[in-house]
């Protein structure tokens, strides 16, 4: 039964994820079938070019924005890391500071 579940819920999340993409399809079949029933349609194959571009042109932007929300994130977790980076080389530096100091006093 959990494994059931679990399947079924995947396959929920994997559909609306990719929701967008059915209803393109399902727009595009719906299309189709009125274009089969009604060939006189007032719709040319130039509009429907012009649709695509559109929707080509959305896609790529929306790419473009996650590329560039993604690379934001790692160009921000860089800066992180190298902030903690330089803060644990100066308390490397002070430990040895430390170290030194010490070796030197009880050399005295």
């Amino acid at each position: 039964m959990k494994r059931y579940f679990t399947v079924c819920l995947f396959c929920l999340f994997s559909l609306t994820a990719h929701a967008d993409i059915i209803d393109d399809a399902i727009g595009n079949i719906q299309q189709a079938i009125s274009d089969a029933y009604n060939p006189n349609s007032d719709r040319s194959s130039r509009d429907r070019d012009e649709d695509d571009r559109a929707y080509d042109d959305r896609r790529g932007t929306q790419s473009s924005q996650q590329y560039n929300d993604r690379r934001r994130q790692l160009d921000d977790r860089r800066r992180q890391l190298n902030d903690r980076q330089n803060q644990l080389d100066q308390e490397r530096r002070q430990l040895s500071d430390d170290e030194r100091r010490l070796d030197d006093d009880y050399d005295r």
